[in-house]
């Protein structure tokens, strides 16, 4: 199957089981299969029920509901993407941004180490390292490595690896890695959108989501960017 009939597929997936679980889908779903990388934008994504409350600003009372019912969806999730794209999903991080009422899923695949062969090197690329360090600088500290991709003209990926600090890993350790994860959440986002990284890359922001793989202390920062 060609890849845009494939990422259409995934997408429809996508969008009937996020409403058959949250009682609500998404307007709309974009795929896109690039590397070793899936990832799934959704648009107008936002329960009546979970509207009241963002409203109310209890945010992570939905992020925490979320998460729960994302645990028991992922399993499915990847068994599905597998099936319908025979490749094979490692792990699948995910993020909201409840204000946008907007989602991210980010599949990663097996070969995710052999990114570099497959996507393109991007312009500005090291002027946005410079600028992902120093923002995690103000949030932990500077990660031990950087790399970053452009997945598509509206897409850029950023992976970092080595940013926890040690006060993060006994937090993990004694069971409140859910809470951490939702505290380093609005602290970053806050900081990325308050960074250069609309400048260096001359393009708007339009949505940031961020998650961790906490046991492989490594962090994916994914940019929606308004095409110029």
């Amino acid at each position: 199957m060609e890849k845009k009939s494939l990422q259409s597929e995934v997408a429809s997936y996508i969008g009937k089981l996020l409403r058959d679980n949250f009682g609500k889908g998404p307007t709309s779903v974009y795929v896109s299969i690039e590397g070793p990388y899936i990832t799934i934008y959704l648009r107008e994504f936002l329960a009546p029920m979970e509207r009241v409350l963002v409203g109310q600003d209890h945010d992570m009372k939905v992020e925490e509901t979320r998460d729960l019912l994302m645990t028991e969806l992922l399993p499915e999730i990847k068994a599905s993407l597998k099936l319908m794209t025979g490749l094979k999903v490692d792990e699948i991080f995910y993020d909201w941004s409840l204000s946008d009422h907007s989602g991210m899923l980010l599949g990663v695949l097996a070969n995710e180490n052999d990114v570099e062969e497959d996507l393109p090197h991007y312009p500005t690329k090291e002027k946005i390292h410079e600028e992902i360090t120093r923002v995690s600088e103000q949030a932990e500290k500077a990660p031990e490595k950087v790399d970053s991709y452009m997945l598509n003209s509206r897409t850029l990926l950023i992976v970092r690896d080595g940013i926890l600090v040690r006060i993060e890993k006994e937090l993990i350790n004694s069971g409140f890695g859910e809470t951490l994860k939702l505290t380093k959440r609005k602290l970053e986002k806050t900081l990325l959108r308050q960074s250069y990284c609309e400048s260096i890359l001359d393009q708007q922001v339009v949505d940031v989501f961020a998650d961790w793989d906490f046991h492989k202390d490594k962090s994916y920062i994914l940019f929606i960017l308004k095409p110029n």
